[in-house]
């Protein structure tokens, strides 16, 4: 009998090592999971819309070359009382253009970078693409007198690289949810149809300045009025996101789109 209560003690104190091995490595697995979910929180990522229940929509306008498109559109929403949009400006085309630039700062619109040379981001080396967003940023800051955060990269086209350097750089990579396809010049109806069809609270919707954009200044007047028809307010993409939480697509996803200028 001795012998059998000596042999259960010895099992029992196995169990116990083991259990004690089993529960530690657990604690072990768990805490690694809880960084890895915290550290993926705080990875950059792009912008695309703002969950929000409210009725506020972003209008935002890509600028990179021409004379022609861009003064016409600020004259509409001038004419309609939108006050609040958002300006994408190539630094090239913002250096040129200081007479019109001058009217979008006064006009107080909102003032994002499009980047220095118009070709895609995730193409360059890490210290092309510092280069492209510094370049950028103190051009537009020396003609504007505002130091923009927003970012909007050419083409649309970004990698994990391009997110993470803009982040160290201060900026917010911002995409949009609808795609006006303006610069596509596919007809006036198209594009407000398009629009409209896509347009919901929250949303950062896509539309160009620049002069390969033929229909733009056509269509934005119908857009506007329905939109405020269906009870929208127009604000800029810094305001909308003062709303909630962003909404954003994996980082883990580099983006390119078509070419857009």
């Amino acid at each position: 009998m001795n012998y059998f209560y000596v042999m259960n003690g010895k099992k029992l104190k196995q169990a116990l090592i083991i259990t004690v091995a089993v529960l530690f490595a657990i604690g072990i697995i768990y805490s690694e999971r809880e960084n890895v979910s915290v550290f993926s929180q705080y990875e950059p990522a792009a912008v695309y819309s703002i969950p929000t229940e409210r009725k506020l929509i972003a209008l935002t306008f890509d600028i990179s070359w021409g004379d022609t498109r861009t003064e016409p559109i600020l004259q509409i929403l001038e004419n309609k009382g939108i006050r609040n949009a958002t300006f994408f400006l190539s630094s090239p085309w913002t250096k040129s253009h200081p007479d019109t630039v001058s009217k979008i700062v006064k006009g107080g619109w909102e003032i994002g970078s499009h980047g220095h040379k118009h070709v895609n981001y995730s193409s360059l080396n890490d210290e092309e693409i510092r280069a492209q967003i510094k370049t950028a940023h103190q051009i537009i800051q020396e003609v504007t007198g505002t130091s923009p955060n927003l970012l909007r990269l050419p083409n649309g086209d970004f990698d994990k690289r391009v997110l993470q350097i803009a982040n160290e750089l201060r900026y917010t990579v911002i995409q949009w949810d609808t795609d006006s396809q303006d610069w596509m010049n596919k007809g006036v109806d198209t594009i407000i149809n398009r629009v409209l069809s896509k347009a919901h609270p929250g949303d950062i919707i896509l539309f160009h300045a620049s002069d390969s954009v033929k229909q733009t200044h056509e269509a934005l007047p119908v857009i506007i009025d329905k939109l405020r028809e269906k009870g929208y307010e127009f604000v800029t993409v810094s305001q909308l996101m003062k709303q909630t939480k962003v909404s954003n697509q994996p980082p883990v996803e580099d983006q390119t789109m078509k070419p857009v200028r």
